[in-house]
């Protein structure tokens, strides 16, 4: 496929063949990010785990300290005072009668979902709230407010790769690369102990539009 001048460009600037530290890494994706509206920049991170075994599975949540840059639309499922709760804290949808049919039918206007451990008979059968991810909770007010703030959960694909948002190419080279490594001492953190071999096994970083730019993962020694 025929790829875009700047694209091109951004190519040029880049040592395919380089595993960068991530500062270098990160201000090369900022450099790289030439599309007309704010990219996101990316983590890719691809591990020595088989997915397919449930003690080599790795999965979480985190909050990072400069969050992602999108504004996170929340919906809350509660019961009782803790939908006034929900509401004070500033949700921006909280669940009635209709809304598991709404979503059945195909609405999905909200990026994170959060209940009440009592509720989630109700929706569970949705697949959505995760207590791993603690976004099963009785405090909707601190999800809600962590949500909001940058809380961002990763998970292992079919290919046992992570894939996570760390912000805006406007962010920065700094901010991205505090988010950069909080998220990637959360995923060492969560190795599992099944794990056999090299558990980082590559590292890219990417933003919306431009090139993947490789970083080097020698000092995590995983």
């Amino acid at each position: 496929m025929k790829q875009g001048k700047k694209y091109v460009d951004s190519v040029k600037l880049i040592d395919s063949t380089k595993a960068y530290d991530s500062s270098e890494a990160l201000d090369l994706v900022c450099q790289t990010a030439k599309a007309k509206f704010d990219e996101t920049v990316e983590l890719h991170v691809r591990l020595g785990v088989d997915s397919r075994h449930a003690d080599q599975q790795v999965r979480g949540a985190v909050v990072l300290p400069n969050g992602t840059g999108k504004t996170v639309r929340t919906l809350v499922f509660a019961k009782g005072d803790k939908i006034q709760a929900a509401i004070d804290a500033g949700s921006d949808f909280v669940a009635d009668d209709d809304t598991v049919k709404k979503i059945n039918d195909g609405w999905m206007d909200f990026d994170v979902v959060i209940a009440t451990p009592d509720m989630m008979g109700v929706v569970g059968r949705l697949g959505m709230p995760n207590p791993k991810a603690g976004t099963v909770t009785p405090d909707v007010a601190k999800a809600i407010s962590e949500a909001k703030a940058g809380k961002i959960e990763y998970r292992l694909d079919k290919s046992n790769i992570i894939h996570c948002p760390i912000g805006k190419a406007s962010f920065g080279k700094e901010k991205l690369e505090q988010n950069f490594n909080t998220l990637m001492d959360a995923i060492v953190k969560a190795k599992p102990a099944a794990a056999k071999g090299a558990y980082l096994k590559s590292c890219t970083v990417s933003s919306t539009m431009g090139p993947g730019v490789k970083v080097s993962t020698a000092k995590y020694g995983v």
